[in-house]
């Protein structure tokens, strides 16, 4: 791995929102994260729907105006450039869509959606683009001669492959994967998977990858984060945190997993959360998780607590301190003592 390629610092995102209130109320979509990415390397983020992962990505992109913190490119901050000042970042920040019936333009052919951004920004001329074009077909394993065809002749794979395409066009060096596999059939994640991993070998580009399937994310990964009502609450290497999660939620996510052998899946325990997830605008005081966590201690209703360093890993979590560390014999983490239960057939 080589210098850091994106980073960001204390990142927060809320949305005002007036429900009918006299007082506008704020949702804490994103909530004081930091991270690195390095050059060549996939952060995977999961958590449930609604813990902020997509405005996470959107808002290091500036497709949503930073509330406070910094996002570091290559040394420079993008966080408070004006819109004329972040055109050139934008060849080099770039996203894939979840949606790829939604994020192609139905009345553009394909060579004018690909060659779309390269127009916008005024790199090479019409011969120049549409060689370009045909060459990033053939990247993602489309024909050059499907240039001039429209979105709705394409399958749902297809699409996702012509997204990806327009995305390269710019030669990005970080793009954010916004959920890229799920509209997709099972039997076409793969293949866009292992074409995104083919891209980054080729060409060292650095993926913030954000998913619902563990599984596929663990594939694709170098580390993972977990991201719980607007808090990074866990983060370290992919193999790390999937085969020995540490904060508490991680262990409930990741046993949650779907696994499609029977057997396995009749003898795993399954770790059950109780209480609803607390609202992002009305977001508990101290810890985020401690409405649902079965070890919540004094400390966790207090105050938020601090990010610590245990096995090369960072944990916000108290259990993790250094006081209760000290104490870890007597506090029978491992396994979530109480919550498991073995998974049924259905």
């Amino acid at each position: 791995m080589e210098e850091n390629v994106l980073e960001v610092k204390n990142l927060s995102k809320f949305f005002q929102v007036n429900r009918g209130w006299k007082t506008p109320q704020v949702v804490q979509a994103v909530n004081d994260i930091s991270f690195q990415i390095k050059k060549g390397e996939t952060l995977g983020l999961v958590g449930e729907s609604g813990c902020g992962k997509s405005s996470l990505g959107r808002t290091i992109l500036r497709i949503y105006e930073p509330t406070k913190g910094e996002i570091l490119f290559k040394g420079e901050d993008i966080s408070r450039l004006s819109r004329k000042q972040m055109l050139p970042y934008r060849q080099k920040l770039q996203m894939i869509f979840q949606d790829p019936y939604a994020s192609l333009n139905p009345r553009f052919t394909v060579g004018e959606i690909i060659g779309e951004p390269m127009d916008i920004h005024n790199i090479l001329t019409p011969s120049q683009r549409e060689k370009r074009v045909q060459e990033l077909l053939e990247t993602v394993g489309l024909k050059p001669d499907h240039i001039r065809r429209y979105p709705h002749e394409f399958s749902g794979g297809q699409r996702q492959r012509i997204g990806i395409a327009r995305t390269l066009a710019l030669n990005p060096e970080f793009i954010v994967c916004d959920e890229p596999i799920s509209a997709l059939d099972v039997s076409i994640q793969a293949q866009v998977i292992n074409l995104l991993e083919d891209i980054q070998k080729e060409r060292g580009i650095s993926y913030l990858f954000i998913a619902h399937d563990l599984g596929m994310v663990k594939h694709i990964s170098h580390r993972i984060g977990v991201m719980y009502l607007g808090h990074m609450v866990e983060m370290g290497k992919a193999n790390d945190v999937y085969k020995k999660p540490l904060h508490p939620y991680s262990k409930a996510l990741l046993s949650a997993e779907p696994i499609p052998d029977p057997k396995t899946a009749k003898a795993k325990k399954r770790i059950l959360l109780e209480g609803e997830i607390p609202s992002p605008i009305n977001p508990p005081k101290g810890c985020p998780f401690n409405t649902r966590c079965p070890y919540a201690v004094a400390e966790c209703f207090r105050q938020m607590p601090a990010t610590f360093s245990v096995d090369d890993r960072q944990v916000a979590c108290y259990l993790y301190s250094p006081r209760y560390l000290r104490q870890r014999e007597n506090l029978s983490i491992e396994p979530l003592l109480n919550k498991e239960v073995k998974e049924t057939a259905c």
